[in-house]
Formats: structure tokens, sequence, C-alpha cells
């Protein structure tokens, strides 16, 4: 019973997370009226139903049985699993971040807010890995997953042509391309200085909904890998259509990020099948003509592609970061970079010199600085937030080198172990097989991002990625693999 009550709201959470920003917008003008920042109470309930799923497993660890068949089919009993080098690095780096935190800026809200984009969801991994998982979820989940790309895909295409009062109308600001924290969700970006839109569907942002769709992205492709079109006409129409409009989608939300995802997902769900010599020829050659495709068309279109003041931020970012690790070796605390700094700083509008600011001389809630010079307010400081654009380098201005070297070894061991799992599922069914490398492709996908953006920063893309992930590596027996690492 508290297997199947788990597996339920495990499927409700994974359902309802790409809607989150929407339906939260949407009940905030609702209750509030319009101009008002997503309601904290309101946004807290995906927290809540992660605490009540990861309270459901452990209840399920201590009486030591389960409800329902287990996939691997080996596993009548849920085994306790020994600790491991997963293990012990997620509890080091919490364990650190206290440490940290406490003989830092000793902010404890500040800290908390930090803690649930950095280390919420490697908490639930770390128990959801230990419980075992129907065969039946897995064949809903992926039959969601998969419905969730196309329909949010479909969404996000139709708003590329909407008017921006329809966005007003359902509470969105009235501002794009910014981030205001004291305000409600922009609808869209723009790519700077062209006009051209960038969607994000139901999201809070392109980037957040380019990396998500990388999950269906590799659901999809898994499920064509290991089994195949369908039979049927109509499913073979259903699983082409998918593609199509997930892939539109992609192109639309202009995130070079999860363009490259994108491509690493496609290359490795292909090249699975081929020989190892075999794929290295193909992937060689695909990606030789796609880097060519790629300076084609930037040539073009280079305001799309080449978007030099994002491009520029993307290279001084990064070296901020790392400036600022060498001059803080053992790391300022949790919040002080990343998507919790961006929550309680100032909104920090950068333009280059001569540029016109007449447009935000209503707003004096924006810090506007011109050519590196804040023209706005002048009857305040600005404090702005610190987004080094690389989620390791985030945490390693959060935690310190230390903190870095065990982030970066934890997803590579995380990495090496869902790798594992693809392998050892080469002898379960196709739904198996496909669920399993669904989980890696995308975490791969996501962990590729991750060198560019704040890849882990939404709550669809981090909770929906690692509860997978913890499924899929508990879906498999693999003993030769447990005696190396888990």
């Amino acid at each position: 019973m508290l297997q199947r009550l788990r597996e339920s709201l495990a499927l409700l959470l994974l359902a309802l997370l790409p809607f989150h920003a929407l339906l939260i917008t949407l009940a905030t003008k609702v209750i509030a009226g319009a101009g008002h920042a997503p309601m904290g109470i309101l946004a807290g309930w995906k927290e809540g139903v992660l605490a009540l799923i990861v309270g459901l497993a452990v209840a399920e660890i201590i009486r030591g049985t389960g409800d329902l068949p287990v996939v691997s089919r080996v596993e009548p009993r849920i085994a306790a699993r020994k600790i491991d080098a997963i293990d012990w690095i997620i509890v080091t780096l919490i364990a650190l971040s206290v440490v940290v935190t406490a003989s830092t800026h000793h902010n404890w809200p500040l800290y908390a807010l930090g803690f649930k984009y950095d280390f919420l969801p490697l908490a639930a991994f770390l128990i959801l890995r230990r419980v075992p998982w129907s065969d039946g979820f897995l064949l809903r989940v992926m039959h969601v997953v998969a419905a969730m790309g196309a329909l949010l895909s479909l969404y996000g295409i139709i708003t590329f042509f909407l008017p921006a009062r329809f966005f007003t109308a359902l509470g969105y600001s009235d501002l794009h391309s910014l981030y205001v924290p004291g305000g409600p969700l922009a609808a869209f970006q723009q790519i700077g200085g062209s006009g051209v839109r960038r969607i994000q569907s139901t999201m809070s942002g392109p980037n957040q909904f380019g990396i998500w769709l990388l999950i269906p992205w590799a659901a999809v492709l898994a499920t064509v890998v290991r089994r195949g079109l369908g039979r049927r006409m109509a499913q073979k129409t259903g699983v082409i259509v998918t593609l199509a409009l997930m892939g539109l989608a992609l192109l639309l939300t202009f995130s070079r990020s999860a363009w490259i995802g994108a491509f690493l997902i496609l290359v490795m769900a292909v090249g699975s099948l081929l020989p190892r010599r075999a794929f290295w020829t193909a992937a060689g050659s695909v990606t030789v003509l796609s880097a060519l495709a790629v300076i084609a068309c930037s040539f073009l279109v280079p305001s799309v592609f080449f978007r030099l003041a994002s491009s520029r931020d993307h290279f001084l970012k990064p070296l901020e970061a790392i400036q600022s690790i060498a001059a803080h070796p053992l790391g300022q605390g949790l919040g002080t970079a990343g998507p919790a700094s961006n929550r309680v700083s100032d909104a920090c509008v950068y333009l280059d010199a001569g540029a016109d600011t007449s447009w935000a001389k209503t707003r004096q809630d924006l810090c506007v600085f011109v050519g590196g010079i804040k023209t706005q307010p002048v009857s305040r400081d600005c404090h702005c937030p610190f987004i080094p654009e690389n989620w390791y380098l985030q945490i390693g201005v959060e935690t310190g080198v230390l903190g870095l070297i065990l982030y970066l070894a934890l997803t590579l061991l995380v990495l090496y172990r869902a790798y594992a799992a693809t392998r050892k599922s080469a002898s379960q069914s196709a739904l198996h097989q496909a669920f399993v490398w669904t989980a890696f492709l995308a975490f791969a996908g996501t962990a590729l991002t991750a060198l560019f953006l704040h890849a882990w920063e939404d709550a669809a893309v981090a909770y929906m990625g690692w509860v997978l992930l913890a499924v899929a590596v508990h879906s498999v027996p693999d003993t030769a693999v447990q005696k190396t690492f888990i």
C-alpha cells in the first residue's frame, strides 16, 4: 500500500511540475491581483509533495517490505543498500555546506533557499534509489513524459505568435526578458537587438524549458531505439509528430545550451545501436556536418547564433566565479551565488554604452547599468546577484574548492552508475531498457548544459531528473557494479 501511494504521488508530481510556473502565476493573479510575485505559500506545493514521497520511502525502508512486484524481479524485499561513494559524497557536500555557511554569512534563511536549489534533489535521490518501483510505474512515467513533451511543445509554439496582452491576462509581467524578484514572471524573452521571441511554454524561462525538454526528448528517442516506432500506423505517426514538435520547440527556445544537450542525446541514443568503431565514425561525421551547418547559419543570422552580449556573459561570468573561488577557496556559503542569489538581490540590467534607457524610467525597481556605470536609481545602492553561468562553478563559489571537486566527482560517478545500468538492462525488457536509457541520456544532456547555465535551478528539471535517475539505478540488478561503487 505504501509503495502504491508513493508511486501515485511521484507520477502526479512528475506530471504537474512542468506546469508549475504557469499555474502559480495564474493562481497568484486570481488571489492577489495583477503585479504580484508568485505567492510562496502556493509555490511550495512541489516540495511538500516531494517530502511526502520521500517520507513514504523512509517508512518502507523501516518496514523492509514492498507491496508490489519490484522492477528487477530478483529483489522480493527492499534491500538496505550499503553506504557507497555516492552516498558519502552527497552527505559530505551537505555537511560541508553547513560548515561553510556557519563560518561565513550565518544567514540560515538564505542557506535554506540555497539548499532547496543545490541539495534537496540530491537528498531525495539518496532515499528514493533505495526503494523498488513497479513495472506499471515505469510504463506510466514513459507515457506521461512523452505526452507532456508533446503538449508543452505545442503550447510553446502557439505562444510564439500570441500578443503580449494574452500573457498579462494570465498574470505575467508586462516586461519581457527580465526577472524581477518582487514581481511576476516575464512571459518570454527576446533575443537582444532582434525582437525575436524565445518561447518558454508553461515554464519560467526559455533556458529552463529547453533543458526540461531534454527529458521527453530522451524518453522518445530511447523508446524508438529500444522498442521501435510501434506496429500500428497511429503509433508511428504519434512518435514522429512528437519528435517534430519537440524539435521545433527546442529550436524556438533559442537556447544554445539546450541545443547542445539535445544533440548529445541524439548522438548517444542512435549510437547505442552501432558497434563502437562505427559509432565513433558516425558521431565524428555528424559532429563535423553539424558544426559546418552552425557556422553557415551563424553567418546567415548572426543575431540569433552569436548574440554577443549573451556570449560575452557566458565567458566573463565563469571567469568571475573562478576568481571568486581563488579569493575564497573555502567557499562563501549557500545562497551567495546562482538562483538563490538571484531571488534575494535587485533586478540588474546591463546595457552597452549609449543604449536607450528611457523605457526604464518608470521602473525605479530596476538597477540599470550603462557601459558598466549605474544610471538608475540614483537614490540607493544596488545589490546585484552573482550568476556564474555555470552550475559547477556556482557550487564552488558556495562551498569552496572541496565542494567543487566533490560535486564534479558525484556527477561523474552518477553518470558511470547510470551508464552501467544501461549495460545491465540489456537482459531486461524493452520497457526497462528504454526507461534506464531515458534517465541516463537526460542526465548526461543536463550535466553538459550545466557547463553553460544553471541547468539544475528549475524544479521541473531537478526533481524529475533525479527521481527518474533514482528509479533507473534501482531497477536493474548489477552486482558487479555494486562491488565497485554501490
